[in-house]
């Protein structure tokens, strides 16, 4: 079974939801995750921190240089993910339905790389 990254894209210049509208959200993506766990799809899920928080690690030269901020200044940012286990990629985007439901959010869907499970495509 292939894992997908399924990416949540959050605003964070955007204004918050009310209080309410996110307990919901919070409600409502705990329920996802226990759906998911239940269902065997589960593999990993975080939230991140605000875009401010980043540091970027780049080599240059031959070492490593660090840099506060962003990598990429876009109006959308990776606000939090899963990792999950579907047998292909209708089934993730239909996880990903669900997730974006979920979460309110737009989620981008992307399988990780891996040569055994492309050999058997």
């Amino acid at each position: 079974m292939k894992q997908y990254l399924l990416a949540v894209h959050t605003d964070f210049a955007a204004a918050p939801p009310a209080e309410d509208v996110m307990q919901q959200m919070f409600a409502d993506v705990e329920a996802f995750n226990q759906r998911l766990r239940e269902s065997g799809a589960w593999v990993f899920a975080g939230g991140l921190t605000p875009p401010e928080s980043t540091t970027v690690v780049r080599t240059q030269d031959g070492r490593a240089v660090l840099t506060d901020g962003p990598y990429a200044e876009t109006k959308e940012q990776l606000g939090g993910f899963w990792v999950v286990r579907a047998p292909d990629l209708d089934a993730a985007l239909e996880i990903a339905q669900r997730a974006s439901v979920a979460c309110q959010g737009p989620v981008e869907v992307r399988p990780f790389q891996d040569d055994a499970d492309d050999a058997e495509d």
